[in-house]
């Protein structure tokens, strides 16, 4: 493999009912696969149809378990805090057995601190809830019971544990993950140091990268995924698609920047945010400087926020497929899914989680 496996982000947030959303979905995942992506991964939001419109990922993937045979299927992230971590293991483990094995568990302290009274959680505290519920997580999927009882989880874990990711902003959560060889999960929203809003994304991730890559055990391989925004057009939709992302770039150089974005072009949106859209030259061509993708061992990319209709993301999936991951080297089709779902690491004591 020499480049990256590729991967697609699904968020759910297209303008239209709940049932469509989640049958546009499955749709995608399965143009994904047919296309040769080697992995597609949804996000976990409760409450709210903007967010991310998806609060039951398990139910998701066990759907698009059913439509396809070789693509991985991870959550991108599920948010441990907020969750049973008993029930989520046994959820992952019967996913992983209607998917042959196809899983990719992704789990973080979470990013949206007003979901969390629902759940009778603290916010404040979701980093020190995280690190219990992931102790608890893996005693049940490494075998060791139930914390308290004398149960054990049915089916077993399998070696689901191997198939961990763990998502951070942070060095040290790079570092923390890759001392216990998890899986490192980036994501294209990730904070700016102070002063410096419009540094390039992989500047600020590839510091991360590398505290990971330097803790992780003798034996465990890399596995890096780098999430970013991606729309790929016939020249015909050029104009059409930057036109949909003005918007939705807008809200997110003003929430993640504090940036007076109405003062600003799309040109300049499209830089700050690291966003990659137009035809496929342009898209090959941004892609391309991005030093943190080229580190990576895989890159996941969603339409968000650029508010693309279904047919246009079908379409940008196929491009991006047949199209930009071969000029970049990106790795794609049957041999890379394998690769995704054999990329194990050593078994190793269990530390705290990302932050």
């Amino acid at each position: 493999m020499t480049g990256p496996r590729l991967g697609f982000f699904s968020r759910l947030l297209e303008e239209a009912p709940a049932a469509d959303r989640y049958r546009f979905a499955l749709e995608q995942i399965a143009q994904a696969e047919e296309s040769g992506f080697a992995s597609a991964w949804v996000a976990q939001h409760h409450f709210g149809e903007h967010e991310g419109g998806l609060p039951s990922p398990f139910v998701l993937l066990a759907a698009a378990a059913e439509r396809t045979t070789r693509i991985g299927l991870g959550t991108a992230v599920l948010t441990l805090p907020i969750d049973d971590p008993v029930r989520a293991a046994e959820d992952a483990a019967v996913l992983d057995r209607l998917s042959d094995g196809r899983v990719q568990l992704g789990v973080a302290s979470g990013g949206t601190p007003s979901s969390f009274a629902a759940f009778g959680q603290d916010a404040a505290r979701r980093r020190e809830i995280f690190a219990d519920h992931f102790a608890v997580l893996l005693d049940a999927l490494e075998g060791r019971g139930i914390r308290g009882t004398a149960s054990r989880m049915y089916p077993d874990g399998g070696d689901l544990a191997r198939r961990l990711w763990q998502a951070t902003f942070s060095v040290d959560g790079g570092r923390r993950a890759g001392e216990r060889g998890d899986g490192l999960m980036l994501s294209r929203t990730q904070p700016r140091p102070e002063g410096a809003a419009d540094a390039p994304l992989h500047t600020v991730q590839l510091p991360i990268i590398e505290a990971h890559r330097d803790a992780l055990p003798d034996g465990a391989p890399a596995r890096v995924l780098a999430s970013r925004t991606a729309v790929v057009v016939d020249p015909e939709n050029r104009t059409r698609v930057l036109e949909l992302a003005q918007d939705g770039l807008r809200r997110l150089a003003e929430t993640m920047f504090g940036l007076d974005a109405d003062r600003l072009g799309i040109d300049e949106l499209v830089r700050i945010t690291d966003t990659h859209i137009g035809t496929v030259d342009e898209v090959v061509a941004t892609l391309a400087a991005d030093a943190a993708i080229s580190a990576a061992t895989d890159v996941s990319f969603q339409v968000h926020s650029v508010a693309a209709p279904h047919e246009l993301t079908l379409r940008s999936l196929e491009l991006l497929a047949t199209e930009v991951a071969p000029r970049l080297g990106y790795a794609t089709g049957a041999d890379a899914a394998s690769s995704l779902r054999t990329a194990h690491h050593p078994l190793v004591p269990a530390t705290e989680g990302a932050s």
